[in-house]
């Protein structure tokens, strides 16, 4: 039998998503679904739910937890993998309370700014076990991340984990359905090509029947632009910059040197920007588990329809040799020829038989690429600090992040990731 590894099986929501939607399919039913958590009794909240749901789908997959990760992983040809090191309490909380001393204040921090930084230095060690149990016991498995920080994680699990890897985020294929209703347009036979990088990749074309539906985008969302809405960072980085970019505002909103800043703390409200935003939502969904637990795990009439999430299309299009394209994160083997090789990008894939072929792109607009490469700066640097073990490389991450460097000094930012390194403790490596 075949099996699909999922760690961070206890992200029951997103489990129930991407191995409810692989159910579905008839491609996969002579597979093993291999659960692995380090937290038991979420790991085994997660098997009961999937073996409700696969009783009341009619799937004929097999469902398993397990509690040693290397059997887990035995024999495995997709890996799909959704951790989070070190969750909301204590991690995410440092990583936003310790910069606020320094009056850096963050939306997400899980992709770049300093929150991200400290996100990728906790993760990569344990990304590279992963890699080397895959070594041992599954060298032949495709790699599907989930985590964040997409880019960073997704280049080291190629690079120096030397695992065939693919980052996926649904960023891409949610964008122009988003964008559309926003706008009160019709999105339907509208055609478009994305590319960049994960979280900050552009809609570079968007047309219907060959027509570019741009200046209409751009007109209704001006208009729109008039009164307070969730979407104004984004619109107006498609203003200044002339494209439209996949992740939503609040993101972008720290990604950039524009938008959150102490000496104009009016843009907050003109941009309608929620700081703290992560956080807010992580006690959310632990206050909503409360009652989603006996929703999802005690309810023997579960059901599932399936999601936008590419797993699963992955999957099938692999096993059937039925094409599906999808937007992945790759490493940069020529893709878009204005960003660093040693980049990982988020490109058009073409999915087969033969596994994930990423598609050429080309030049971006180069005003596209030079945003891009103001956050590949500091994904590279991160990389290095996380492989070297060395301070000067987290601190030469931080001080090219735009965000933080148009807010805080240079002597700041390096006390700052210092700081951090302290209140993180044992949930870093030693760094010297």
């Amino acid at each position: 039998m075949n099996k699909i590894t999922f760690l961070g099986a206890g992200s029951t929501v997103f489990a129930k998503n991407v191995l409810g939607d692989c159910m579905l399919s008839p491609a996969l039913q002579d597979f093993e679904f291999a659960l692995f958590d380090i937290d038991l009794e979420r790991l085994r909240d997660s098997e009961m739910m999937l073996l409700n749901l696969k009783e009341n789908l009619g799937s004929r997959v097999s469902v398993r937890a397990y509690t040693d990760r290397k059997e887990a992983l035995r024999g495995a040809k997709y890996v799909i993998n959704a951790i989070q090191v070190g969750g909301y309490d204590p991690c995410t909380i440092t990583d936003f309370e310790v910069p606020k001393k320094y009056g850096l204040r963050q939306t997400i921090a899980d992709t770049v700014g300093i929150g991200g930084i400290f996100r990728n230095l906790r993760t990569i060690p344990v990304m590279l076990e992963f890699a080397e149990d895959i070594h041992e016991v599954c060298p032949d498995a495709l790699f599907l991340n989930y985590t964040n920080p997409m880019a960073v994680l997704t280049n080291v699990m190629n690079t120096y984990g030397q695992v065939k890897t693919v980052g996926l985020c649904h960023s891409v294929q949610v964008c122009v359905p988003h964008l559309f209703k926003k706008l009160g347009m019709d999105a339907t036979g509208v055609d478009y090509k994305i590319a960049g990088i994960n979280h900050m990749a552009w809609l570079l074309e968007v047309k219907r029947d060959g027509v570019d539906l741009y200046p209409e985008i751009k007109a209704r969302a001006r208009e729109l632009q008039k009164t307070k809405h969730d979407d104004m960072v984004r619109f107006e980085l498609m203003f200044r910059f002339g494209y439209y970019v996949t992740e939503s505002s609040e993101h972008n909103a720290e990604y950039h040197p524009y938008f959150i800043k102490r000496n104009y703390p009016e843009l907050i409200d003109r941009f309608n920007i929620p700081l703290d935003e992560y956080p807010r939502r992580c006690l959310d969904q632990i206050e909503r588990w409360k009652s989603m637990r006996d929703e999802l795990v005690q309810n023997r009439n579960l059901t599932h329809e399936r999601t936008h999430e590419y797993a699963s299309y992955i999957l099938e299009a692999i096993e059937t040799n039925q094409p599906y394209k999808i937007g992945g994160n790759v490493m940069n083997t020529g893709l878009i020829t204005n960003l660093p090789k040693e980049a990982c990008v988020e490109v058009p894939c073409l999915v087969d038989g033969s596994g994930i072929t990423p598609t050429y792109v080309g030049d971006l607009p180069p005003q596209c690429a030079a945003l891009n490469r103001t956050n590949i700066n500091t994904q590279l640097l991160t990389i290095e600090a996380a492989i070297t073990r060395k301070k000067e490389y987290i601190y030469q991450a931080a001080l090219l992040d735009p965000h933080t460097a148009a807010e805080l000094s240079i002597d700041d930012i390096v006390s700052l990731c210092d700081d951090l390194i302290e209140a993180h403790g044992d949930w870093l490596p030693k760094f010297h």
